[in-house]
């Protein structure tokens, strides 16, 4: 996706294309050489640019005008952006890399047999076809078998899967009727615990289902439609019928979610219940059938973070007809594998979930899609290959070195914070001298040796999920590790992780366009060293501000100092609001809080290391352009997004990320900016010093 990442991974999901690819005029383009050839390299594209638009009206189109009129967004894909240059880099040289494990011999039970065997598997689709619905016949044969809720239960449980996150990634969403996260407890510093999170729904989340939106009204009508066809091209009997019957089911479901909004609340999100609570404040379910189906049989503690919702979907097991839980059972064991069944199924999926609900109009061919499944599978694997052969010791030696500087500009500027109460900057700053920083990859790398991997897609899709659940699962009741990676090393994104007061910066990103270590310093400041900020300033955002250096919640504010920070969160949150892609929709400032705090803390951040490396000297001008300058145009290029209208929608209802443009225009509470581009009273994005947000 997924709310102290970078970028929402589904959003990573989306894009190809990029900046790079993007060339405006023969003039540009040698402008740029003969900049590169005078100065080395600048970093900045000058032909994204239009140099027409004034930067104190529209700093977005200033920095990428040109791009927006050139770039076409790939129709096998939802939307495009400078994001996906790095990401189309890392593509191609996994794509080579597999190549070559495909075409050789490896020691059974190696990881290179693993992933030469799944990628055989995934794109061997004349074997998929001519299997058909072979591998889902025993699934659904126990899911027809069933007689009453207690065997319900067991199967509900048996369903449970690794398979969310709200504390890094920003993923909620399962199609299980619940999700499993496993760290150390928002209320129990030291323990590991189990959460748990709602789920159980085919749309994306709560407000597909109950907004009065017509657009929502007629996607869910669309997704009704989806449901049969998807039944009937299983050979489902009575598929219209079932489907009906899934999609009321699903209603109320969503009718029991808690918000997106309410998700992103930790403080609601940290109740604890023993294994007793689940019976009382959550009956409906048998509990104990459930729960050693999931192999949590022996657990006494959990972590119920979406405690009331989960009170509702058991009290739905109680109420709701089983043959209507045994349709929504067997609709979901299909939908959530279509890429490993037949190519009908297939096409039924991303006819909706693609084309629909995305607005893209072709699939991705096969073998992309087998290097994202890969990643999916068997991320650490693909990882440490990858990192061996395009992450050299010197692109590590370099990135570290600026998150030291990045790390020390910020610390300088909690010290210098002058509302802050003593006692209360002392946490802020021991937050930040205790930050774990990792960069490129983990310590330690992953044991897949119990994930067997063979002949059959689907089967190999089954049992990768076992795997990831059962590994997930032994962290339980052990130590938490500060050095655990929640990102594969290859993924272009970056992350934060509260209760580790921790940051992994994965090799995948530590490449042009966000860095290029024979660049100019100003642009990789402003590329990279804001990635590197942002994730720094997510341990301080309104919600990582809520954890304390060791990583536990706790209230480490004085309510002065805390009514003053959440007073720059709500004149964030407004200026947020005012941003509106289309008439009936704007961007949800609260929802977004979380990241835009940590953009425009991390981009101070990244400013301030990059005046201070300059130690007292003026940067130098290149192509007519100052230092400053070259900063926040790298920085408002690393935001350059085409997206699909419906792309675009989705993303403002679900994702706690803004769109690009607008995450670009955080320069507008930078005095710097200001200065840098002569922005006076007047122009369009001009804000008066007192409501310029300053936080951090």
């Amino acid at each position: 996706m997924f709310k102290h990442n970078l970028l929402a991974l589904l959003t990573i999901a989306a894009l190809t294309g990029g900046l790079a690819a993007c060339q405006s005029s023969a003039t540009a383009d040698h402008h740029q050489e003969a900049a590169n050839a005078t100065h080395g390299n600048i970093g900045i594209s000058l032909a994204a640019m239009d140099t027409s638009v004034k930067p104190g009206d529209d700093f977005y189109n200033y920095a990428n005008g040109q791009w927006m009129r050139d770039t076409q967004i790939p129709a096998d894909r939802a939307s495009t952006g400078a994001f996906m240059v790095a990401f189309d880099a890392t593509e191609r040289h996994k794509a080579a890399l597999i190549a070559e494990l495909v075409n050789a011999p490896h020691p059974a039970g190696s990881d290179e047999a693993r992933i030469a065997d799944f990628y055989r598997a995934y794109v061997n689709t004349d074997a998929i076809e001519k299997a058909g619905l072979q591998p889902l016949q025993a699934d659904l044969a126990k899911i027809a078998a069933l007689q009453n809720k207690q065997q319900l239960s067991a199967t509900l449980g048996a369903t449970l899967r690794a398979d969310v996150d709200p504390l890094n990634a920003t993923h909620y969403h399962t199609e299980n009727l619940l999700g499993v996260f496993v760290t150390q407890g928002l209320a129990t510093p030291g323990e590991v615990l189990p959460y748990l999170l709602q789920g159980g729904l085919g749309l994306p989340e709560r407000e597909y289902y109950l907004s009065d939106d017509p657009k929502m009204q007629q996607l869910r009508q669309a997704y009704r439609r989806y449901i049969a066809t998807l039944l009937q091209t299983a050979g489902i009997s009575d598929a219209t019928s079932r489907a009906e019957r899934i999609f009321a089911l699903e209603m109320k479901i969503a009718a029991a979610h808690v918000s997106r909004e309410a998700s992103e609340d930790f403080a609601k999100s940290s109740a604890v219940w023993h294994r007793e609570d689940f019976d009382t404040k959550a009956p409906g379910i048998d509990w104990q059938a459930f729960f050693e189906a999931a192999h949590l049989g022996q657990q006494s503690r959990f972590a119920a973070y979406h405690g009331p919702a989960i009170s509702g979907l058991a009290a739905l097991v109680a109420t709701e007809p089983l043959a209507s839980w045994q349709d929504w059972l067997t609709f979901h064991q299909i939908n959530s594998h279509t890429d490993v069944l037949p190519r009908a199924l297939d096409d039924a999926h991303f006819a909706f979930y693609g084309t629909t609900l995305s607005g893209t109009p072709m699939q991705r061919s096969r073998d992309k899609r087998a290097l994202a499944a890969l990643d999916n599978y068997l991320g650490d694997a693909v990882g440490r290959a990858y990192v061996s052969r395009y992450f050299p010791a010197s692109a590590k030696a370099k990135v570290s070195e600026l998150v030291d500087n990045i790390v020390g500009a910020f610390h300088n500027r909690v010290a210098a914070i002058d509302w802050l109460t003593p006692a209360t900057k002392q946490e802020a700053l021991a937050k930040v001298n205790t930050l774990v920083v990792s960069v490129g990859y983990p310590d330690n790398w992953r044991d897949y040796s119990h994930y067997a991997v063979g002949h059959s897609a689907y089967a190999n899709a089954l049992a990768g999920e076992r795997a990831e659940y059962a590994h997930q699962l032994g962290k339980i009741g052990k130590p938490q590790d500060k050095g655990e990676w929640w990102m594969n090393a290859q993924i272009v994104n970056a992350v934060n992780l509260p209760v580790q007061n921790a940051l992994n910066f994965p090799a995948g990103i530590l490449q042009p366009p966000f860095f290029d270590a024979k660049a100019d310093d100003a642009y990789n400041y402003g590329a990279i060293g804001a990635v590197i900020g942002h994730e720094i300033s997510h341990s301080f955002d309104n919600n990582g501000a809520a954890f304390d250096a060791t990583g536990a919640m706790r209230n480490w504010w004085t309510q002065a100092d805390f009514d003053h920070f959440a007073a720059q969160g709500d004149a964030l949150a407004k200026q947020f609001d005012r941003y509106a892609p289309f008439p009936d929709l704007h961007v949800n400032g609260k929802l977004t809080l979380g990241e835009n705090i940590a953009d425009v803390a991390g981009l101070a951040a990244a400013y301030d290391a990059y005046r201070a490396s300059l130690n007292g000297q003026a940067a130098p001008v290149i192509a007519g352009f100052s230092g400053d300058q070259r900063f926040f145009i790298g920085y408002a290029q690393t935001w350059a997004t085409k997206m699909r209208d419906q792309a675009m929608r989705q993303r403002i209802a679900t994702d706690g990320h803004a769109p690009g443009n607008y995450r670009a225009l955080t320069v507008r509470n930078l005095d710097a900016w200001y200065r840098a581009f002569d922005v006076k009273p007047g122009d369009a994005l001009y804000l008066a010093p007192k409501d310029r947000v300053r936080i951090w």
